[in-house]
């Protein structure tokens, strides 16, 4: 699934035309499927050069830190905006860098990239990914960008998340295939940097990791404050600190 503000792991899947079938983290079966389409990019005119959607404000020069466990170990991750910006597919999209830390030794660093539109919808472009593995970092399967070999870009964060209907944040077959549905508006969260009350929540899940799914808890004007496997696997991790 993903860690931090987004990282993909690498996925199987089978296609068809713009529709794909996915597990519907409603249901206590990950067999129970839905049909999900793949989002249309807008032109590049149509983005702005800002992050500042309330759920997911990007600043260049913010630091968010987490802490919290996998499967036991304890983790910290570090997601950084920085000032850079990737051309992609016409589009000037902001770079994030997420670095990953299990156990006090290093696990995954992503440059991740988004994108605003005007209407305020957050956008995720790709993602340049690697693992550390024996002393060096070797990119991972799940490294995509919108229009190569096919991958499509996913909104990430809508303009006005209501509870509706499930959507797609990114689409590479058989890589990164990470989907989700807001499941609250008004829910109370407490972590390390605060206690906030009318959190949105999503739950996040993936056709090609069977019977695993996250909740996120996202709070105005802060962005991602809380993530917690609720199926599949022991993780989860809480905003600690946000610095500029």
């Amino acid at each position: 699934m993903t860690k931090g503000f987004g990282v993909a792991v690498g996925f199987l899947a089978t296609v068809a035309a713009t529709l794909v079938v996915a597990a519907s983290p409603g249901s206590s079966s990950p067999s129970a499927k839905r049909a999900i389409p793949i989002p249309a990019l807008p032109a590049p005119a149509a983005f702005v050069s800002r992050i500042d959607n309330k759920f997911f404000p990007l600043k260049p020069g913010t630091t968010f830190r987490y802490r919290g466990q996998q499967d036991g170990k304890p983790m910290t991750v570090s997601v950084s905006v920085t000032h850079t910006t990737k051309l992609i597919a016409g589009i000037h999209a902001t770079v994030v860098l997420d670095q990953v830390f299990v156990g006090g030794k290093p696990e995954e660093q992503t440059f991740d990239w988004y994108a605003q539109d005007k209407r305020g919808n957050v956008w995720y472009l790709g993602e340049n990914s690697s693992d550390y593995v024996k002393g060096k970092w070797v990119r991972s399967d799940g490294s995509w960008e919108t229009g190569v070999d096919g991958a499509k870009a996913g909104i990430v964060m809508k303009a006005a998340p209501a509870v509706a209907k499930a959507y797609r944040q990114e689409y590479y077959a058989g890589h990164a295939e990470d989907m989700a549905k807001v499941i609250a508006t008004n829910a109370s969260v407490t972590v390390p940097y605060g206690t906030f009350a009318h959190a949105l929540v999503t739950s996040e899940w993936t056709p090609l990791e069977k019977g695993v799914v996250e909740h996120k808890y996202y709070v105005r004007g802060v962005g991602n404050v809380r993530t917690i496997m609720v199926k599949g696997g022991s993780e989860e991790e809480r905003l600690v600190s946000v610095s500029k």
